[in-house]
């Protein structure tokens, strides 16, 4: 492994890469330190020092800290997947959309459309945020906003689109020139910056006494513990073998060899739960927007983090995101078509329609399972919290987050190593994998 981290810098294009990559996320943490203008910082570290809320943790926790310092990227990319899913969703029922899909240019129209929709999105959260901030006081009575009005609300909204709207540049700008997903490594270094404020808030509970030293040890195997099902779970995959006949071209015979298609039992990785957590915010986020009365209350109650309502739509939409994303990433019907033109088909099962559909009932079973798996890692914080009164946000969304989008990575540095014959980090010559 320590071979394969000198290659990575003895390679020009990826030294490059990685630096790039390197240098973004230090522009992306750099912004996450610089406030928004009109905002007095010591009340609202005041107001937020005071607050106890499970929501407001968790896209405190997407944004790296920024929501809660309500700095210049505040809203993180929470707006562009917002905007995705939109987008997304509408590909898979309007026909204008759909036919887009299908042509290269016609993906990047709607990657333009998907930038749009985010700004514009971002740009309407910012107006509302600066609303909310007007409103919000410490408990010693000190205004956040030091001075309201029309003015700081547009001020603060145009902020807070332009802060969103860079970050998704950034994103795109990794994805294309760096490595890995652009967008996930940004919310994979908002979660991992947050690791050890978590670890000195521990060793304070435990020097305090809120927390016992079996809870700790406890949380700690538990980490271990899920860090190893989801390492697992990811390389987890269902190789459906595959022969190609012989057949005769330009006077030569080819095919005749045996190979499979790997389907992976999470082939939609962490999208459906960055997914379904954006979705799922929504009602909470519209009460908080409401005046406080009974039946408001009410409302928040049952859409609380923790509660069954709130546990039931998670999972309901992990599950439906799992499905839909699987299906626009792997079409069957294109597999089955280019096996069949290639002269390739599945034992037993004939090639063209038959196979579409064999494929698509082995692939529904393993979705089903990963789908379940993404729906226990998910909801385990909220029963953490709930039941054995862990004092923050501990593992399930942010380490799925954190291992998916670390495996990606590494996969993509050693397949560039592998590409020019150097030794990768979880291969050898001699011993291979």
């Amino acid at each position: 492994m320590l071979g394969a981290f000198k290659h990575i810098f003895t390679l020009p294009e990826l030294r490059n890469k990685v630096l790039f990559t390197l240098g973004v996320l230090a522009i992306y943490r750099l912004g996450a330190h610089i406030p928004l203008p009109g905002i007095d910082p010591q009340a609202l570290a005041e107001f937020f020092d005071a607050q106890s809320n499970p929501l407001l943790t968790f896209f405190d926790m997407f944004s790296g800290g920024a929501l809660g310092r309500v700095t210049l990227f505040a809203l993180g990319v929470i707006p562009y997947i917002s905007a995705s899913i939109v987008l997304q969703l509408m590909t898979a029922v309007v026909p204008t959309l759909e036919k887009l899909n299908k042509d290269p240019e016609g993906r990047k129209k709607i990657t333009e459309y998907t930038r749009y929709a985010t700004t514009g999105l971002a740009f309407v959260q910012g107006w509302g945020i600066g609303i909310g901030l007007e409103a919000m006081a410490a408990p010693s009575g000190a205004p956040i906003a030091m001075s309201g009005g029309f003015t700081f609300q547009l001020m603060t909204a145009l902020s807070l689109a332009a802060g969103t709207t860079f970050l998704m540049w950034l994103g795109e700008q990794v994805t294309e020139r760096g490595v890995g997903n652009g967008i996930s490594l940004l919310i994979f270094a908002g979660i991992v910056a947050a690791i050890p404020g978590a670890i000195v808030q521990s060793y304070a509970l435990l020097q305090s006494g809120e927390m016992s030293i079996f809870l700790a040890l406890g949380l700690v195997f538990a980490a271990l513990f899920m860090t190893a099902a989801i390492v697992f779970i990811e390389r987890g995959q269902r190789k459906v073998p595959v022969a190609y006949a012989k057949r005769m071209v330009s006077g030569r015979v080819v095919g005749g060899k045996n190979t499979y298609i790997p389907l992976k039992v999470n082939t939609a990785g962490v999208i459906p739960v960055i997914f379904a957590s954006s979705i799922i915010a929504f009602p909470l986020t519209f009460g908080e927007m409401l005046e406080r009365t009974p039946t408001v209350d009410m409302f928040m109650e049952l859409f609380a983090p923790g509660g069954w309502l709130y546990t039931g739509f998670f999972v309901a939409f992990i599950i439906f995101f799992c499905y839909f994303y699987t299906a626009i990433v792997f079409n069957t019907k294109d597999v089955a078509e280019n096996l069949r033109k290639n002269g390739g088909y599945i034992p037993s099962i004939r090639p063209g329609a038959e196979t579409s559909s064999y494929l698509d009932s082995v692939l529904s079973r393993l979705t089903f399972g990963g789908s379940i798996y993404l729906s226990a890692v998910s909801v385990s914080p909220t029963f953490l919290i709930k039941y054995l009164s862990v004092p923050f946000y501990f593992g399930g969304t942010a380490l799925l987050i954190v291992v998916s989008v670390g495996m990606d990575t590494i996969n993509q540095i050693e397949a560039h190593l592998l590409s020019r014959s150097y030794d990768g980090f979880l291969t050898n010559r001699s011993g291979g994998r």
